[in-house]
């Protein structure tokens, strides 16, 4: 039921309710305050997207400046090969095909050096050879009449078409030479069929060629001596990163299972999210390769000599995964549901406290040594100490407390239920162990290939005093078998006697 009610003056309309409340009647707006207000909705909706994503793009710019750089750089590039176009001797000189030179800038232009090259060698080879092929190939239809001429033609293209879009998928071919293939076809079936209504063939072939060349050596030049951004530094960069983010890793996540405070929620999420920077290690095999294969097509520059072994890097990369594996499995006992008991694991603190410390020490010196490219005098000390700190957790974990003695007064089943429920208690604390030890395992691996990575790029020898090790603790006079890491540890041998 409707209302009327004086209210500051003015008359408003009131509804009663079924709830037995009541609800004010508003006047509907006219018909231009609603369209304005549709339309305002309507610009606002196209305008926020246009807005989020130049800010995004900003932020990309600023993040980063050489992709800001790298765009001013293909823009100078192109500016440079239009003037085929713009003036006329140019324009006549490459018989008017200046738009293959054009479309070769758009095309090669990369961000990083190496990728330049290897569009560019690729583009300029495969463009010959299919040139010189198809030539070939018309030459051979011409002679054999006019009744042969189309049929070996289309059979040639037909063989070569098949036989080179089939090599694609080969992996070495693929890997190196997957560009140059779709060069070849697109080159041969052009000058091989144009030789059929094209009575100067060679003279196509030859401004085909010319302008190719013309885009892809500006596109080198521009890409070497403007800013270069060379797919191998971004390469060695990345692995040294990755080798940080592991020890941090490794080691904030055992200081994570040993640590009882709480914390605040945005605290909290700020140190998970440090904690899982090893992830980003799991997530790099593509870009690893893609890098690795670029920076092989690179000069020399830098640190970095003719014929580096990049190759090595791969090695290093799937041994990095494989520490990131480990540690990714640490992580899940951490966040187990079945944790062992207070008391068992201050037991153990102190042991894979300092084994998580020496771990890491371990990964941020061979970050350190790939990134200064010295041998470092202290790796061999750093793996020991870490292979020591391994046999004590060993042996502190076989002396665990009794805290479930047991009772010959009790009766038989009672016995059993307790050993059962001690069990399962030092389980989580074993599966740590083990885990912790698999860990160190497989960064002995990423040892072993960082020596060999120095041993082949020949690594200059630190140039660092002699006597500053001698200051250092040494495990170098301990038992050589307490050196070693335990190759397998059994469940039952880390359970205290009388706990089974």
């Amino acid at each position: 039921m409707a209302s009327m009610e004086e209210n500051s003056g003015r008359l408003e309309w009131r509804m009663d309710m079924p709830d037995g409340t009541s609800k004010v009647l508003q006047p509907e707006p006219p018909l231009v305050r609603r369209t304005w207000m549709r339309l305002k909705g309507l610009l606002v909706g196209l305008a926020m997207p246009v807005w989020r994503f130049l800010v995004k793009s900003w932020s990309i710019g600023v993040d980063e400046p050489m992709k800001f750089i790298h765009g001013l750089k293909v823009a100078v590039s192109l500016t440079v090969v239009s003037l085929f176009y713009y003036m006329r001797p140019l324009y006549d000189g490459v018989g008017g095909n200046a738009m293959w030179a054009i479309l070769t800038v758009v095309v090669v232009s990369e961000y990083t050096v190496g990728a330049t090259l290897y569009k560019s060698i690729n583009r300029g080879v495969a463009t010959v050879a299919g040139g010189t092929l198809g030539i070939g190939i018309d030459w051979i239809a011409t002679q054999s009449g006019e009744k042969f001429e189309p049929i070996i033609l289309g059979t040639s293209v037909f063989i070569l078409a098949a036989v080179v879009t089939f090599s694609r998928f080969i992996p070495s071919v693929k890997k190196r030479f997957d560009y140059g293939a779709t060069i070849f076809i697109l080159t041969f079936s052009l000058v091989s069929l144009s030789g059929y209504r094209v009575d100067k063939l060679w003279m196509l072939a030859h401004q085909r060629v010319s302008t190719i060349a013309i885009g892809a050596s500006l596109c080198i030049l521009v890409s070497m001596l403007f800013y270069p951004v060379w797919a191998g530094d971004k390469l060695h960069q990345q692995t040294i990163s990755n080798l940080e983010k592991l020890a941090n890793s490794l080691e904030g996540h055992v200081a994570e299972y040993f640590n009882d405070e709480e914390m605040s929620t945005p605290e909290a999420e700020k140190i998970d999210k440090k904690l899982q920077e090893y992830k980003c290690v799991l997530n790099s095999k593509a870009t690893e390769e893609t890098m690795i294969n670029y920076a092989i097509w690179e000069p020399a520059h830098g640190s970095f000599t003719f014929g580096y072994p990049w190759k090595q890097y791969v090695k290093i990369g799937a041994a990095a995964r494989n520490c990131g594996y480990s540690i990714d499995s640490i992580r899940s006992c951490i966040n187990s549901e079945m944790q062992a008991p207070a008391f068992l694991r201050k037991h153990i603190k102190e042991e894979c406290m300092k084994l998580g410390t020496y771990s890491s020490v371990v990964l941020k010196e061979l970050a350190s040594m790939i990134k200064t490219m010295r041998k470092s005098t202290k790796i061999d000390l750093s793996v020991g100490e870490m292979n020591f700190a391994v046999q004590q957790l060993h042996n502190t974990i076989k002396t665990l407390p009794g805290h479930f003695p047991a009772q010959k007064s009790l009766p038989q089943v009672v016995v059993e239920e307790t050993a059962k429920s001690s069990i399962t208690e030092i389980l989580p604390v074993a599966a740590l162990v083990i885990l912790l030890t698999e860990t160190v395992t497989r960064i002995e691996e990423i040892v072993d290939q960082v020596n060999k990575l120095a041993s082949l790029a020949e690594f200059e020898t630190n140039g660092e005093n002699k006597f500053e090790q001698e200051d250092q603790p040494s495990v170098a006079n301990q038992d050589p078998q307490a050196m070693k890491i335990p190759q397998s540890i059994k469940v039952l041998d880390l359970v205290p006697e009388g706990k089974c």
